[in-house]
């Protein structure tokens, strides 16, 4: 089935913009805002949510507004209300276990310590795309996790991930576009993030 839904993970409120775990939030907000896509509130879930008329189609961009550690119901909420299935979901959210800016797109696997992916694990089960992008690995190795994923990118980080926004958005755009398999076997490979543009896939 093909990808209708395109969430990205992260935790509401000014407090928390610019943190690791809002990873998510900050590319899907950088697709609705390439788009000119507005959000608005949901009805029937806890999400905020922007169309995206995309050849011939539309898609649901979404932010849960619940933690990350509860974004599972708010998702299963919208899926269900909508009558769509898990395999038509692809969830954007940072992952500890890459490196820095690192993109990898999966579709099983364990939560690897990460709330929101538990939570979704816990209500939808396996099936949704994984759209994982790199926050790793934690510095300090002692720093607690939550300490860890709710602190502030720091700005040379930060400069890594946003310079990769548009391979990002491009990721998505194949994704949609041509599906999983084929956003997998591009986006996969390992590259240097600060490799020339024109290395890059």
């Amino acid at each position: 089935m093909s990808i209708s839904v395109l969430a990205g993970l992260g935790n509401p409120g000014g407090d928390y913009e610019g943190t690791r775990h809002n990873v998510g939030f900050h590319v899907i907000d950088a697709l609705a805002a390439r788009e000119s896509l507005s959000w608005s509130s949901d009805r029937h879930a806890n999400v905020l949510t922007a169309r995206w008329n995309r050849e011939g189609r539309t898609l649901l961009l979404v932010k849960p507004q619940s933690y990350v550690n509860e974004s599972g119901f708010a998702i299963r909420r919208l899926l269900d209300f909508h009558k769509l299935s898990v395999s038509s979901l692809a969830v954007i959210y940072d992952d500890l276990t890459l490196d820095v800016a690192r993109l990898k797109v999966t579709v099983s696997g364990s939560a690897g310590g990460h709330n929101g992916v538990q939570s979704l694990l816990d209500h939808l089960e396996n099936g949704f795309v994984r759209f994982r992008i790199g926050i790793g690995p934690r510095k300090p190795p002692q720093i607690d996790l939550k300490d860890f994923v709710l602190g502030k990118i720091p700005a040379e980080d930060r400069t890594q991930i946003d310079s990769q926004i548009s391979k990002y958005l491009s990721g998505l755009d194949l994704l949609v576009s041509e599906g999983v398999a084929a956003a997998m076997n591009q986006l996969n490979r390992k590259t240097n993030p600060n490799e020339p543009e024109q290395q890059k896939l």
